[in-house]
Formats: structure tokens, C-alpha cells, sequence
């Protein structure tokens, strides 16, 4: 049993900043990569930010230059640093992982998602 827990959400006005937290538990041999997606209300899932075993990162093109995701692979730990957030920010956010499990240990792993953490941006 894989679980992915997100923390850092909340309130901010535009301009500011927050810094968004997943932590991955369970059964874990190995994660292949780890990021973040965001869903607006009324439209559909998109991704934001990922972070592969490499170090290796992309961003969409919405966000670059603005938020910048981190992995601390000790803990199983993806970080999603935001800096000048806008009202168009406003979403859930998702962690997303591709882990290898005792159960599944093949390459690159299977897909998690974790619930999601709200952040609003005001205006």
C-alpha cells in the first residue's frame, strides 16, 4: 500500500507565495518521478511540474519561471516551490508519483496520486 500526502495549500494574495509538500509512504523500493498537476474549477486535470530519478525537470509553460519543484529522494519528498502566484494559480493541486513497490517492482513503477491540497490566490 502506497499513499501520497500532500501538505502546504491555503490562502494567499497575488503576488505572494506558498510551498507545497507530498510525501510518498508504504511499501517503497524506488520512485522513477515525482510531480505535481492542478485542477481549476470547471477544467480539466493539467500538469504543472515533474521531477525524474535524473534530477531532470519540466515545467508548463504557464508556470516557468515561477515555481520550481524539488525531490528529496531520502524521504520520498516532492516540493513545489510557487513564487508570484496569480489569481489564475487557483487550483487543487495533485502530487503524482511512478513508484516501484515490493508487490511491483518493475521499471518505472505504477502511477499514485494523492488528494489534493486547495490553494486560492485573491486578487
Amino acid at each position: 500500500q502506497v499513499q501520497l500526502v500532500e501538505s502546504g495549500g491555503g490562502l494567499v494574495q497575488a503576488g505572494g507565495s506558498l510551498r507545497l509538500s507530498c510525501a510518498a509512504s508504504g511499501s517503497i523500493i524506488g520512485i522513477s518521478a515525482m510531480g505535481w498537476s492542478r485542477q481549476a474549477p470547471g477544467k480539466e486535470r493539467e500538469p504543472v511540474a515533474q521531477i525524474v530519478s535524473g534530477g531532470s525537470t519540466n515545467y508548463a509553460d504557464s508556470v516557468k519561471g515561477r515555481f520550481t519543484i524539488s525531490r528529496d529522494s531520502a524521504k520520498n519528498t516532492v516540493y513545489l516551490q510557487m513564487n508570484s502566484l496569480e489569481p489564475e494559480d487557483t487550483a487543487v493541486y495533485y502530487c503524482n508519483a511512478k513508484i516501484m513497490t515490493t508487490g511491483r517492482p518493475a521499471w518505472p513503477g505504477m502511477d499514485y496520486w494523492g488528494k489534493g491540497t486547495l490553494v486560492t490566490v485573491s486578487s
